[in-house]
Order: structure tokens, then sequence, then C-alpha cells
């Protein structure tokens, strides 16, 4: 007789971090209780109304809105953005384009071009 292997669960937080979605705009029924492995698996192959909506619409969480604007998460809270963000509201900032969003996509840049000569000069 074999023992019945249980499945690999976890907390609703952490499925929604790894399907890039902000927690608290998920449907009750899902921040609720554990997620398995294999729901997690279903709802990334195919994902229901809420869960296109959600990465269609937002609110996004804090990474997803950073890699939108093309900076930091560091960035986002030195710009004063806190809290979740529509798509709406990311296109909104996106067209105002303020000073603070402009110097952080140049630091960005400026990392990134760092990153990158570091690598090259790795591989040389």
């Amino acid at each position: 007789m074999t023992a019945q292997k249980t499945p690999q669960t976890m907390k609703p937080a952490t499925a929604a971090k790894k399907l890039g979605v902000y927690l608290e705009a998920t449907p009750a029924e899902f921040r609720a209780g554990a997620v398995s492995r294999d729901e997690l698996n279903a709802l990334q192959t195919d994902p229901p109304e809420w869960l296109r909506d959600l990465r269609r619409n937002g609110p996004h969480p804090r990474p997803v809105v950073a890699a939108k604007l093309g900076i930091s998460i560091g960035g986002l809270a030195r710009g004063g953005v806190t809290e979740a963000l529509t798509t709406d509201q990311i296109e909104a900032l996106k067209a105002d384009n303020p000073t603070w969003l402009q110097r952080e996509r140049e630091t960005q840049a400026d990392v990134r071009r760092e990153a990158a000569r570091l690598n090259a000069e790795k591989t040389e």
C-alpha cells in the first residue's frame, strides 16, 4: 500500500504574485484558501475571465506597474506611487510624463547600460 501524496499548496498571496495580479482585486474565493500547484497551472494555462480582466485592466501590483512604466519598484516609491494602479492610470501617467517619471526612466536606462557593459566585460 503506497501513501497518498498530499498536493503542494501555496498561500493566495504567493499564487497572486506568480500570476502577476493584485491580490486584493482577486475574487473572495481565490483569497479564501490555499492554491494547489495544479490549480495554479490551470489558472496559467486557461485563465478564467476574472484573471484575464485583471491582467488587462488592473489594478496591477507594483512590480507590474513598474515594468509597464519602465522603471524600478524603488522608482515608484520615490515618485510617490504606493498603491496598485489600473491600466488607464498607468497610461495617463505615461501621457503626463511627469519629471519624476522621466528621471526614473533615465536612471533605469543607466542601470541597464551599466549591466550590459559589465556583462560584455565579463564575456571578453
